[in-house]
């Protein structure tokens, strides 16, 4: 199945310059979003890992049914205050501005492999600030699986230069 004709591009948003990837056209076709599923838990399947992180908030919609289909505990990467508990935080740069990501003191423990699972990577600033979470938290990147790479941004490269395993589903260019 060809992915890339279920995201819709949106030129100018968030701001002007940024042409943004959507997957909701996707996650709204019963067979591109089941097939997407399937591929992320077979990838997943391959790696070793205790838990699947997701960030906020797209990568919930993904790591969920990895979580589901292979048993295993679900961890939140959240936007600031917006967990309960005591958290770790990490603040860092995106493509358009400022940002900090939490998550609980209590969701990882240590030497727990994390595999994180977000529905795009562009700039690396998220994927790298949940990185530093997990390890802030004790645990271990087992890897990263994103449903989109854009390929003309630094992120994939900046995480791979970084020593992390990295898979993607379809690729686009960012701009």
């Amino acid at each position: 199945m060809d992915l890339k004709k279920y995201i819709r591009s949106i030129p100018n948003y968030p701001k002007k310059g940024i042409l943004f990837r959507d997957i909701t056209t996707l996650i709204k076709d019963p067979e591109a979003f089941g097939f997407t599923n399937d591929k992320i838990i077979e990838i997943a399947k391959k790696m070793q890992f205790d838990k699947v992180a997701a960030i906020e908030s797209r990568g919930f919609v993904f790591a969920s049914t990895v979580s589901y289909a292979l048993k295993k505990p679900f961890i939140l990467l959240r936007k600031k205050n917006k967990l309960p508990a005591k958290t770790y935080s990490v603040d860092f740069t995106l493509e358009y501005g400022e940002a900090t990501i939490e998550v609980h003191k209590d969701s990882i423990n240590s030497g727990e492999k994390i595999l994180v699972i977000d529905d795009l990577i562009a700039t690396g600033g998220t994927a790298e600030a949940a990185a530093k979470l997990i390890k802030i938290s004790g645990g271990i990147v087992a890897g990263f699986i994103f449903v989109i790479n854009l390929f003309d941004l630094p992120g994939n490269k900046l995480l791979k230069d970084k020593g992390f395993k990295t898979e993607c589903l379809i690729e686009f260019p960012g701009h």
